[in-house]
């Protein structure tokens, strides 16, 4: 779901206490934001990350992003 031009993140992205240390994953699965996030910034694509992962979906990786986004954006409004 989109809202305000940006992914609704929350139905995909979980944090679980007793899972991966407790860091955001997809969709409980065990792969992280800063996974799939660590694989872009690597300059893995999309198509690639998808053929390494195909239980994932392009959707799961905009939600990631968006996730990152939004952190930001918090982040940027406490520090103002």
């Amino acid at each position: 779901m989109i809202y305000g031009g940006v992914m609704d993140y929350r139905d995909r992205i979980t944090i679980e206490p007793g899972k991966r240390g407790g860091k955001p994953c997809i969709r409980g699965l065990r792969v992280t934001v800063y996974d799939i996030l660590e694989y872009l910034a690597s300059g893995m694509s999309v198509d690639e990350i998808l053929a390494d992962f195909p239980y994932l979906t392009r959707e799961d990786i905009q939600a990631c992003l968006a996730f990152a986004a939004d952190r930001e954006r918090h982040l940027t409004a406490i520090a103002a």
